[in-house]
């Protein structure tokens, strides 16, 4: 213990505390001068790093354009081949329902080639008939649901009813139904396909199957691509409205005698000849058994025909966008249907809009009963 440090100089204390161990500095004054100091090393380090982050985006940019990479190509071998038969080629987006196989195409369809299967039924049986299911248009526009009458043959007096509204009526509820069917089975079939393509690995049945439809919409080298593009529904107003336009509501030759809805040509079946045409024209109209085969055909030729390429990537494009098929976008791109070309889509449109057509597209079809198609 130090005695008396009181009475000590500070230089005599200094000299016991060293020689005790001890080490003894002055404390550092803490200056503004330093504290400014300190506050520049902060900004000028904040804007170096605010610089730094900002020119991050354009660096990132030119690195990506300046600087190549090595090109990537999807591996198709890899995401279809487990699920198409073997022998199948890479598909690019440029030869997407490019190429068509005529063979097969109509092989589901049943022509006009003997007695027909169905029997003719007057228009007040089928207006009463109609009526007693309570298969009112009014009804279907409202509920959205369509009895499943499946007439074979439309009645010869279509073109004997004076009230349009009448014959429209009638000829809507014969084919509403009959289009509603065949979407049904283009929309199992696209479920089944897509069900597929989702898989590692397929069945024979599976494989079977695809090669089914292959055949059917003329797909070239087992290009899942363009079966996608092809295999999908037309929408109901457009069908309509094409049904309408070709057999005048109901009333031509070629749908009373040939059960021809949609006007299809010909030149080696069996149809009927046009009576305005010239002797060196070899078409004729193609003639189905019933009428539903008629719709089954129109569908398959807007499906695969080259003429209706765009028809098929425009509402490929609706189908990408989440969209539903709008009928009055795609009318545009049938303007190869009919001689008249823009005009024809102009007059589809006008049918769509002036009938209200678009009301049935989201219609559904009820199941059938034995009943009802016993009694067509």
């Amino acid at each position: 213990m130090i005695k008396n440090y009181k009475s000590m100089r500070i230089s005599e204390l200094k000299k016991v505390l060293y020689s005790r161990g001890f080490k003894i500095s002055k404390l550092k004054k803490n200056t503004l001068a330093s504290n400014f100091k300190n506050i520049y090393l902060i900004f000028f380090a904040s804007l170096l790093l605010i610089g730094i982050f900002w020119t991050l985006p354009f660096t990132s940019n030119f690195v990506a354009k300046n600087i190549k990479k090595p090109k990537t190509y999807e591996n198709y071998s890899k995401q279809y081949l487990e699920k198409v038969l073997s022998g199948e080629k890479l598909i690019t987006n440029s030869s997407i329902d490019d190429e068509l196989d005529q063979r097969n195409l109509y092989e589901d369809v049943e022509y006009n080639d003997g007695p027909s299967k169905s029997v003719r039924i007057e228009a007040s049986v089928l207006n009463e008939m109609f009526n007693n299911k309570n298969y009112k248009l009014s009804l279907v526009r409202k509920d959205k649901l369509v009895k499943p009458f499946e007439v074979g043959m439309l009645p010869e007096e279509m073109k004997f009813i004076e009230n349009t509204k009448e014959r429209k009526d009638l000829f809507i509820k014969i084919v509403l139904p009959l289009i509603l069917s065949e979407n049904n089975k283009l929309k199992r079939d696209r479920q089944r396909l897509f069900k597929i393509l989702n898989k590692s690995n397929n069945t024979k049945a599976e494989k079977k199957w695809l090669t089914q439809k292959f055949k059917q919409y003329g797909v070239v080298n087992n290009d899942l691509s363009t079966l996608k593009v092809r295999l999908d529904e037309i929408p109901v107003s457009l069908c309509i409205a094409q049904a309408a336009k070709e057999t005048g509501w109901g009333t031509s030759r070629f749908a009373i005698e040939g059960n021809a809805l949609f006007g299809q040509w010909t030149y080696g079946g069996q149809g009927i000849k046009p009576a305005a045409a010239d002797e060196e024209d070899k078409h004729k109209v193609m003639t189905f058994s019933v009428l539903k085969a008629s719709v089954r055909a129109y569908q398959r030729n807007l499906n695969t025909h080259s003429s209706y390429k765009e028809f098929r990537k425009a509402r490929a494009i609706q189908r990408d966008n989440d969209e539903d098929l709008n009928s009055l976008q795609l009318a545009n791109y049938l303007n190869d249907y009919a001689e008249t070309g823009e005009e024809y889509t102009r007059i589809l449109k006008k049918i769509i809009e002036q009938n209200n057509l678009k009301d049935f597209d989201n219609a559904r079809i009820l199941p059938s009963s034995k009943e009802i198609n016993n009694n067509i």
